[in-house]
């Protein structure tokens, strides 16, 4: 897939507000400073479509974008560690919580994981979560410029390992660094992949 337009749309705090549901949608989440903004950047050749920052919990809203005139990307805030209150924390977690069971043309979550950290019991809860509630998700490792192959593929198979232990199929799981722009491709024509059924299924 080549990306010709990116074009920012609006920010919500309610899915309810959400862009009309009649385009595909994919929605990326991690943790929190995992490199989530910068990977959207990378993937729409945009690098300040989606807003970065060193410090976690930059974005707080649901926040759409559309590609191409035919799908929204949608960046999410992140989970675990932020510098707020407790108060804001649970409000982003109900937030982010109904949008995934809730929002009728999501077809699929990224779940990023940082490939440098063995699996963490933060990712495996999010994971698992999603899983038990039915929505369908893919795992991209990003930062793998920042690791070794061998530890990249390291801590991939130890995350198929504790998987494996309670599921029965793994989810899709694939690479990326947003310095380099590995694992670009994958992520994009994965994406198309899913267009062309959505669209076809009309």
């Amino acid at each position: 897939m080549i990306i010709k337009t990116a074009e920012y749309l609006q920010s919500e705090a309610d899915w309810r507000k959400c862009p009309a549901a009649y385009l595909p949608e994919y929605a990326f989440i991690g943790r929190s400073n995992v490199g989530k903004s910068s990977l959207i950047n990378m993937l729409v050749n945009n690098k300040n479509l989606a807003k970065t920052s060193s410090k976690p919990g930059k974005t707080q809203t649901i926040n759409h974008f559309l590609i191409n005139k035919n799908w929204y990307l949608v960046d999410l805030p992140g989970y675990g560690f932020a510098k707020t209150s407790k108060t804001n924390r649970e409000k982003w977690s109900k937030m982010i919580s109904d949008y995934l069971l809730f929002r009728e043309n999501l077809q699929l979550v990224f779940v990023l994981v940082d490939a440098r950290l063995e699996p963490q019991r933060i990712d495996l809860d999010f994971i698992n979560n999603l899983g038990e509630k039915g929505v369908p998700f893919a795992i991209i490792f990003t930062k793998i410029d920042k690791n070794t192959t061998g530890k990249t593929m390291s801590n991939m198979q130890k995350m198929k390992n504790v998987l494996l232990e309670t599921w029965e199929e793994l989810p899709l799981m694939m690479k990326s660094s947003a310095v380099s722009a590995a694992g670009k491709e994958d992520i994009l024509n994965f994406i198309e992949e899913i267009n062309e059924q959505f669209n076809s299924a009309k």
